[in-house]
């Protein structure tokens, strides 16, 4: 059985998501906690945030945990903030904060 947990505009780029993403596809769910938490990025504590919601939503269902593993980890570009910042001489340049939204799909073994 398969359960999800979705986390929505996630204030980090999909390309820095991505990186710590390949690093724990198709692990167990104990191994791939480990490695997310002691891995130093941004993007691997939201990761465990939402791995860890995802190992909830399991146990809810009534799947044995220690037989999960992590199925799929999707990350997909969310909203652009669009920000402006002055320049030199009148001129003005943007600054685009990214967003992500990443879904973590965890399956028995």
């Amino acid at each position: 059985m398969e359960t999800r947990a979705v986390a929505k505009y996630m204030r980090t780029s999909a390309q820095k998501v991505r990186l710590v993403a390949r690093n724990v596809e198709d692990l167990p769910v104990e191994e791939a906690i480990n490695i997310l938490t002691f891995t130093p990025k941004k993007a691997a504590k939201l990761l465990n945030k939402v791995l860890h919601s995802a190992v909830a939503n399991a146990e809810q269902a009534g799947v044995e945990v220690d037989n999960l593993f992590v199925k799929q980890v999707i990350v997909n570009e969310g909203p652009t903030l669009k920000r402006i910042i002055p320049r030199a001489m009148g001129r003005a340049n943007r600054i685009l904060k990214r967003t992500s939204h990443i879904t973590v799909v965890v399956a028995e073994a």
